[in-house]
């Protein structure tokens, strides 16, 4: 980091000169860009902000307003501080007003009691700047190391925060859209510390761009995103510090970097398989996505011993309910070890289908039909399947890990390779709502898309940015409001609307009296702007709070 007036002032040539600060004693802290020797009163028009200007004194103004334009023009550019040497204009003491000025405008002012040669005091200072401006650049150097290294590893978001951390010597934490906690390293501080009433703390601190330092927190904010779609933010947490107009914090590149490695290593990650499931997983994935033709799709399906042509093709789509969340390598394994369940149990079944992992928590089935085959009795004896190999597995593997019941997701039946597409959208729809259903709470064996509803569809997009975008967009005064004053106006509003906008009933169930109720219910009405009167603005925020149930699980 550049020298600051302070650190300036404590070296052994400005020492000898005596010095004395007469004003703007709270502003040594700034940083000293370079130092600028001028005799001249309209100096400032020779700086470019960030100069410790040294001066006799000889060829300043002698009236008050003369004295106090200078230093305002200073100030105004600026200067980190202005350096007055006895001995050739004043003598004992500086004019009041140049103190003043000074005092007002937050200038660091010094007098030096005794004569300095100046050459002196401007090769020291330029040799910290300089040694200040290599230290930066090393430092730099040895950021694009790491992180290009990240970057090419494909390192997990955990080992990226973790060296954000290390190399900054301050907790980080990486945050998603609805200011959840995705990923966190404390640096040596209490975890708890860290990261108690997070959602609340991280609400009240905004960044005016992509990143911001909050003086208030000490909290440093950068977003994360890329191709224009922000899904989160990197957060370094450090301790409250000022720092001078226009400097920017120390480690702004650093968390920079790290969110850009995080960018980019969340667009290109993928999971590791054997040949088979990842040639079927490229096949289901070239369906999905239409990176394959159908007539692409339908030959090397056939090649593949899976022929898709003249069959009845049923999506269906495994979700993994969730325990402990495990560690990066275990959840691949045990993905790869589901996937390998998954085909054992088709070939057990002897049926004909396209098995391989979908995304990082879920495995997808094309089952292929024939005129003769029963769907419902296809899917039964699937699923029977699946479910025992899992139950055999846990007991011969001795997990000490319990073991959830796999979820079983099913899309409508499509009669060809072209709608192949829409059963395993439908499908993924369907797990992925359905993993918000109890275990065990139904008697059928799989889940299709009469079984989920409009709370499944948001947990469904819970992490989908524009979503959490909605929620802030609707609740995020309110929630800013409660978080900041400790209130249960978001709680109060959900009762209201549960109560189908019945104020003496939403009253009685929140145990209020009616008009302490109708109070509160007004204060909602300011702070969010709505009219609670209005059907579709009641409409809009109840299906927020089912959003926000949904992001927050």
């Amino acid at each position: 980091m550049l020298p600051t007036v302070a650190r300036v002032l404590d070296l052994d040539v400005m020492r000898r000169g005596l010095p004395q600060v007469v004003a703007g004693a709270e502003h040594l802290e700034r940083p000293v860009r370079w130092v600028h020797v001028s005799e001249l009163p309209d100096v400032a028009g020779m700086l470019q902000g960030g100069e410790l200007v040294l001066t006799t004194g000889i060829a300043l103004p002698e009236d008050r307003e003369g004295l106090a334009r200078y230093v305002r023009e200073l100030a105004d550019i600026g200067a980190a501080g202005l350096v007055v040497e006895f001995g050739r204009r004043y003598f004992d003491s500086l004019p009041r007003a140049l103190v003043h000025a000074a005092e007002q405008r937050g200038l660091p002012l010094i007098a030096l009691r005794r004569e300095l040669r100046f050459v002196a005091v401007t090769e020291a200072v330029h040799a910290l700047v300089v040694n200040a401006q290599l230290e930066q650049l090393r430092i730099s150097e040895a950021v694009h190391q790491v992180f290009n290294e990240l970057a090419v590893e494909g390192a997990e978001p955990a080992e990226v925060v973790r060296q954000v951390a290390r190399m900054a010597g301050a907790p980080v934490v990486l945050e998603n859209l609805a200011h959840q906690v995705l990923a966190h390293e404390t640096a040596g501080r209490p975890e708890t510390e860290l990261l108690e009433g997070w959602e609340r703390r991280s609400r009240g601190v905004r960044s005016p761009g992509r990143t911001g330092y909050d003086p208030r927190s000490g909290w440093l904010v950068t977003a994360v995103g890329a191709r224009g779609q922000d899904w989160g933010r990197l957060i370094l947490v450090d301790d409250p510090r000022t720092l001078p107009d226009g400097t920017p914090h120390p480690h702004a590149m650093l968390l920079e970097r790290g969110a850009a490695t995080l960018a980019l290593n969340r667009l290109v990650v993928r999971d590791r398989e054997s040949l088979e499931r990842q040639t079927h997983r490229t096949l289901l994935s070239g369906i999905l996505t239409h990176a394959l033709t159908v007539s692409e799709v339908a030959l090397r399906a056939t090649a593949l011993g899976v022929p898709l042509d003249t069959r009845r093709l049923v999506g269906v789509v495994l979700r993994q309910r969730r325990g402990p969340i495990p560690a990066a390598l275990e959840a691949q394994a045990r993905l790869r070890d589901f996937t390998e369940l998954a085909a054992t149990a088709i070939r057990s079944c002897r049926l004909s289908a396209l098995v391989g992992a979908l995304d990082d928590e879920g495995v997808g089935v094309l089952i292929a039909l024939g005129s003769q085959q029963d769907e419902h009795t296809a899917l039964e004896g699937f699923a029977a399947a699946l479910r025992k190999l899992v139950a055999d597995g846990a007991r011969d593997g001795a997990s000490a890990q319990p073991v959830f019941e796999p979820v079983i997701a099913v899309g409508s039946s499509v009669g060809s390779v072209r709608d192949a597409r829409r059963t395993l959208l439908e499908a993924t729809q369907v797990a992925d709502a359905a993993l918000h259903d109890a275990p065990g709470g139904r008697a059928a064996s799989y889940y299709r898309l009469p079984d989920v509803r409009l709370r499944g569809l948001l947990h469904l997009l819970r992490d989908d940015a524009r979503l959490q975008t909605y929620v802030e967009r609707e609740l995020g005064p309110l929630l800013a409001y409660d978080a900041e004053h400790g209130g249960q106006l978001v709680q109060l509003l959900r009762i209201y609307l549960e109560q189908g906008r019945n104020k003496s009933a939403a009253a009685d169930a929140a145990h209020l009296s009616r008009p302490s109720f109708y109070d509160r219910l007004h204060k909602v009405e300011r702070i969010l702007a709505v009219d609670l009167d209005q059907v579709e603005s009641c409409l809009s925020l109840h299906v927020a709070l089912l959003a926000l149930d949904a992001v927050r699980r």
